[in-house]
């Protein structure tokens, strides 16, 4: 009997509470809100964002607000946090103005989760903190503080970038924290940290971390009075610094960029030409087709060759299709690079390579390549195409777990209402977490 692996959502019932035959997830899961310890909250918060549902945002919110158990703060802030969702932002501000009195961790997450959502209304607070000098929390606040202006955007942002130069050159700091602030400069966004951070990437007698971090920094603000300092970078003596500059390469355009990426793809130290196939990816850089072949299929690097197969994907002309085509189908290659080539396959022309796709999965079934066909069925779960309804059909009367969910999510993402009552069937499967993600399906169809 083949035991194929399980995605992490299927694992859920090991978690949460055993449940009796007539006890219905949902409710259960609400009860866990109401009732439930820091420990059950926590394990029920992981499932949730495993699912990637909201469905219990306005309960948690409620919690929060009426709590102040430091754990659930700290698991719930981040639980927001992570997905960008609002609705914490009185109570984050709240713990941090209260820091004195409540856990490190929770005024730490509480930190972190204004700055995620870039809560304009966190700005005061943050401030107070970053100029208090607290060092438990310091650099966390400045990392909250660029992602905050940088949400604002405009006149916030220059005011954002301002502070945070005039506190960089007003105060002795290490080098953890000047590079926080460099990395929170680029956040902003704001073309007035543009002059500064060209000064520090091209000061050679700096540390190569802040002249890299500074580097990145130009890249995410992309104006073009920073692309000097970063022509420059990519001719520094030290490798990571020319790795850095190459990268911050992407957002920029010109002859002399092209020229620069071009010529990286030669550079013996691996993280350089990673840099060069990144930044062909982010311009789709039709010249770099040839490059980024050989790099493919001849690079001694594995991180190389996989970066490079993504920066095909993402040009997708004729060249690079076929390139794709041959890494996946042939069979002696790596099987990470077959995934990463079929990935790319089924992003950019899935209707032309959907039927390949299928044997391939077939053929890695038949041989007991468990890794492969996993990689296969979770590639085409994410694979929107014009004739998804017989393989999803298929998936839906296996008998196996991890092929019936994988074809909920096709059934999902390619709208494939005529396989209701397939979808239907499952929904009441003894399996309830397969069951409830059926049920979930049919919600995201329309359907009852």
């Amino acid at each position: 009997m083949r035991k194929w692996l399980l995605p992490a959502a299927l694992c859920l019932a090991v978690v949460l509470p055993t449940l009796h035959a007539d006890e219905d997830i949902d409710a259960l899961r609400r009860d866990i809100v109401r009732f439930g310890t820091e420990t059950e909250i926590a394990a029920l918060l992981t499932d949730l964002r495993t699912e990637g549902t909201d469905a219990l945002d306005g309960e948690i919110i409620a919690l929060v607000n009426g709590t102040r158990n430091q754990n659930i703060l700290t698991v719930a802030f981040n639980f927001f946090g992570e997905r960008e969702r609002a609705g914490l932002e009185d109570r984050a501000i709240h713990a941090i103005d209260e820091r004195f009195d409540e856990h490190s961790e929770t005024v730490l997450a509480a930190i972190n989760y204004l700055g995620w959502i870039g809560a304009v209304s966190g700005m005061p607070v943050l401030r107070e903190v970053i100029d208090s000098e607290e060092r438990r929390f310091l650099n966390t606040a400045i990392r909250a503080m660029g992602r905050v202006g940088g949400a604002a955007g405009g006149a916030d942002a220059d005011d954002t970038a301002e502070y945070l130069i005039e506190f960089y050159e007003g105060r002795d700091l290490d080098a953890g924290t000047q590079r926080e602030i460099i990395t929170a400069l680029g956040a902003t966004g704001s073309s007035a940290a543009v002059g500064f951070l060209s000064d520090i990437a091209g000061d050679g007698e700096g540390g190569q971390f802040l002249r890299m971090a500074a580097l990145e920094a130009l890249a995410q603000i992309g104006d073009p009075g920073g692309l000097e300092a970063v022509l420059a970078g990519v001719a520094a003596g030290e490798p990571h610094v020319r790795a850095a500059a190459v990268q911050a390469l992407g957002p920029f355009s010109g002859s002399t960029v092209d020229a620069a990426i071009l010529d990286a793809f030669r550079d013996s130290f691996y993280r350089t030409r990673v840099a060069a196939a990144q930044a062909s990816r982010q311009r789709e850089f039709a010249a770099a087709v040839p490059y980024l072949r050989f790099r493919a299929t001849r690079d001694e690097n594995h991180t190389v060759r996989e970066h490079s197969i993504r920066a095909l994907g993402a040009i997708a002309n004729n060249e690079a299709m076929q390139t794709l085509e041959e890494l996946f189908t042939e069979r002696r290659n790596p099987q990470r690079v077959r995934l990463v080539a079929g990935e790319m396959l089924m992003q950019s022309q899935p209707n032309r390579f959907l039927d390949a796709f299928i044997a391939e999965m077939d053929e890695a079934r038949q041989r007991n390549l468990t890794s492969m066909y996993n990689g296969l069925l979770r590639i085409l779960s994410n694979t929107t195409a014009g004739n998804m309804e017989p393989i999803t059909r298929r998936l839906m009367a296996e008998s196996g777990i991890v092929e019936r969910s994988y074809a909920l999510e096709i059934a999902a993402n390619n709208n494939l209402v005529a396989l209701a009552d397939e979808i239907r069937t499952i929904a009441e499967d003894s399996n309830q977490v397969l069951a409830r993600r059926a049920r979930r399906t049919l919600d995201r169809l329309g359907l009852q």
